[in-house]
Formats: C-alpha cells, structure tokens, sequence
C-alpha cells in the first residue's frame, strides 16, 4: 500500500484563522510549496487506486488538520480539481473562519432534510467548495453514521474530483472512525512537539479495527537539527519496505 507523509515547519501563530490559509495569502513561499508536493503525493502516489474521499483527522486537538485541509483544498483546486470541502468537525467548526465564510447552513441541514447539498455549497475559491457545518448538533456521530451521509458521500464522488472530510481529533470522539469507514483514505496530522506517541498509536489502531485506509500523515512543527523548522515533504511508501 502506498503511503505518503509530510514533514513541516511550524508557522507563525496568528489570531485571524483566514492568516492560516497560506496558500493564498503566499503562494509562493515554502509553506505553499509543501502543500503542493502534499498535493502532488495524493495524486500520484496511488494511481491505481486514487481516493476521492479523503478524512483528515488528529490524534488530538490543536494539531493542524483543518489548517491542513484547508490548504491541501486549496492546493487542488489551483490545478484545476473540482475540490469539495466538508466540514464535518460538528463540535468544533474551523473551515469558515479559515475561509470567511457564513456558517448559517450547512451540512446539518443537508442530513436533516431542510437543504439539498447544492444549496449549502459556497464557491470559496474557483474550483473549492465549501460545506460549513450550519448549526451544532445534539448528536454529530449518529449523523456520520446515518444513511443520509452515506448518500450524501456518494453524491459527491460523483460531482467532484476530491472531497476533503475535516473531522474532530479522533482521541477525543469517534466521529473519526465512524467517518473514515466511509472513506476512501485517511490523511492524519500530528504535532512533532506536542502529540504523544502513544496517543499516535492509539489513532492507528482505532483506524486499523474499522479497516480504514491511512495512506498517510502530515506531521507540523518539525524542528530542524540546526534550528528553524523542517518543512520538505519526505515520503514512505508502504510497510513492508521499513520506511
């Protein structure tokens, strides 16, 4: 099975989320160039079996997937993949504000009956779209695991090249898992600083007992062994090989 994983530098903290999309706002800076070699792996390193629907997760919060996501959308549209974005983290929503979006309807909406899947897609980008989570639920995780999102998932495969699933930390609640069965691939991110080994292996083991196919991780805030931080992608591909 091919894998691919991703090493970079810690960006500067900022309390306007729309500064994390770093993609637009510098596109031609290192951090940019790692999510397009991210991108470049995800297209190319399962060719024969390309995923679509793609879960982005953590093994716990503050660790960079939405950011990552965000950013990988954005990266996927720029060469011209019609790009979905959902955002599915029902408990803590991130997409719209890294984006400026409204968060009035959403995904929510869709499986309950009120909205149609068109209806609550907004253009952020030429080739993105966007699913915000509208409002918060009672109940996230019967929602991932009802037939609606079920439909709703193969709907999108069939209108978009890549749909882009942000979930909440997979060491906080099983909305993870529950979405990744319903995956075709899982990327997952870490902090090299802050995110406990165990807690990694803890994350893969969950997503190994439902089956679910991790094709990789993106591992931020890497320190460099002569200070800075590491932002080159480094890929492994598959297990049996050690790497």
């Amino acid at each position: 099975m091919a894998r691919l994983q991703l090493k970079r530098r810690r960006e500067p903290a900022t309390d306007n989320l729309s500064g994390s999309l770093i993609t637009v706002a510098d596109p031609r800076g290192a951090a940019s160039e790692d999510y397009r070699s991210l991108r470049t792996s995800l297209l190319y390193s399962l060719v024969d079996t390309p995923p679509k629907v793609v879960v982005l997760t953590s093994p716990g919060p503050s660790e960079g997937k939405s950011t990552t996501c965000a950013n990988l959308g954005v990266a996927l549209a720029q060469v011209d993949k019609q790009t979905l974005i959902v955002d599915c983290d029902m408990r803590r929503p991130t997409i719209h504000k890294l984006f400026g979006l409204r968060n009035l309807r959403g995904l929510v909406n869709v499986l309950a009956g009120e909205h149609s899947l068109h209806e609550v897609c907004q253009e952020a980008l030429p080739g993105l779209k966007v699913i915000t989570t509208g409002p918060i639920p009672p109940n996230p995780a019967e929602l991932l695991s009802s037939r609606r999102f079920t439909e709703i998932l193969d709907q999108t495969r069939e209108e978009f090249d890549y749909v882009l699933l942000d979930v909440p930390p997979e060491g906080i609640v099983s909305d993870p898992v529950i979405a990744a069965t319903q995956a075709d691939g899982v990327l997952l991110v870490v902090d090299a600083q802050n995110t406990r080994k165990s807690s990694v292996r803890q994350t893969m083991h969950s997503m190994e007992g439902v089956g679910a196919n991790v094709i990789g991780t993106v591992m931020n805030n890497v320190k460099a062994s002569k200070g800075g931080y590491y932002y080159r992608y480094n890929y492994a591909y598959g297990r049996e090989s050690g790497e």
